[in-house]
């Protein structure tokens, strides 16, 4: 192999080794109490059951509907697409999982937990994020940031609380 060969395949795998990131998964967990039952809470986590109470929330579904291995899109207000996949649906057990990726920012899980709570229901959220890029970096470290994500799940429970005090359909 000539030295160039040699030399050229180096710089190019070194370049590629600085503009790839080696980012460590970045986690949060907060839980919120709800005065339904996670007979009736848990549902509104699902794809489209969570069009219920999330603004702006409308899947595109590609694959099933809520059951693991089925596949969405959704738009962002800001253009950002994710496209998400069920890697868990277990509605015996209250659990949902997800795992998520917007192209060019970050990819991770989101779990959602609904355990019973006196007369109503506990709902833990875990979002797990790795950056794959700078600006993702930057969107995770907002996104998981103790004041954004206390405010996220703040509003949470404010928009899945007004949901169930709609009648059932």
């Amino acid at each position: 192999m000539p030295k160039t060969t040699t030399f050229s395949c180096f710089a190019i795998l070194t370049l590629w080794g600085s503009i790839a990131m080696s980012a460590t998964p970045v986690s949060q967990t907060r839980s919120f109490l709800l005065g339904a039952s996670c007979e009736r809470a848990f549902p509104m986590f699902t794809p489209l059951g969570e069009r219920a109470w999330a603004p702006g929330w409308e899947p595109h579904m590609l694959s099933g509907e809520k059951e693991r291995g089925s596949v969405f899109r959704t738009r962002h207000p800001n253009g950002a697409e994710a496209t998400w996949i069920v890697t868990d649906y277990d509605p015996a057990r209250h659990h949902v999982a997800y795992a998520r990726l917007v192209d060019g920012s970050n990819m991770g899980l989101v779990e959602v937990r609904c355990t019973p709570a006196g007369q109503g229901s506990s709902i833990e959220v875990t979002y797990t994020l790795t950056a794959v890029s700078e600006s993702g970096k930057a969107f995770v470290e907002e996104f998981l940031s103790d004041r954004h994500y206390d405010a996220m799940i703040a509003e949470w429970k404010e928009m899945v609380s007004a949901a169930l005090t709609t009648p059932e359909k």
